[in-house]
């Protein structure tokens, strides 16, 4: 009987241990998609200082046509430069989102809008696919790694 039991009660807490993980998973995706919400907002409004707080200390940068700027003295110099050549009015469909670790996940997104060269004036489409590598770090999602590329056509 005691065995029973012992059998019984084992099984009723890997079933509520599954459980919170399933909900701590679903949490986390949550947490994935609040923090690129946040980051399309920062994106928009060329803050460079509101980009800084999304990504890791030792988070890389990948632009297009660009080497990569790794470290967050890069990273900041990079969106520095980028948000003074040009500003940016883009939507993000956040199509993927997978949690694959307690503090690991990636994400898949596509991004609408257009941008507007600031030495010009001159407005053009923009369209990219983007993958975000994501870190917890201090129980906070954070960017670990990003990067794009366009989706338009070439002119």
């Amino acid at each position: 009987m005691k065995a029973k039991f012992l059998t019984a009660l084992t099984g009723v807490l890997a079933l509520l241990l599954s459980l919170n993980a399933a909900r701590s998973t679903d949490s986390d995706a949550d947490q994935v998609q609040a923090l690129l919400k946040n980051y399309e907002r920062v994106l928009n409004a060329s803050d460079v200082a509101g980009v800084l707080a999304l990504y890791t200390a030792d988070g890389v940068f990948m632009a297009q046509h660009n080497q990569s700027a790794v470290g967050i003295d890069q990273v900041e110099a990079a969106y520095t430069a980028v948000f003074d050549a040009i500003d940016l009015n883009v939507t993000f469909d956040i199509v993927e989102v997978k949690v694959i670790a307690p503090t690991w996940a990636f994400a898949r997104t596509n991004s609408l809008g257009t941008v507007t060269i600031n030495a010009t004036g001159n407005k053009t489409s923009e369209g990219n696919q983007e993958l975000f590598v994501l870190q917890k770090v201090d129980g906070d999602w954070k960017i670990a790694r990003y990067g794009f590329s366009t989706t338009n056509p070439p002119r």
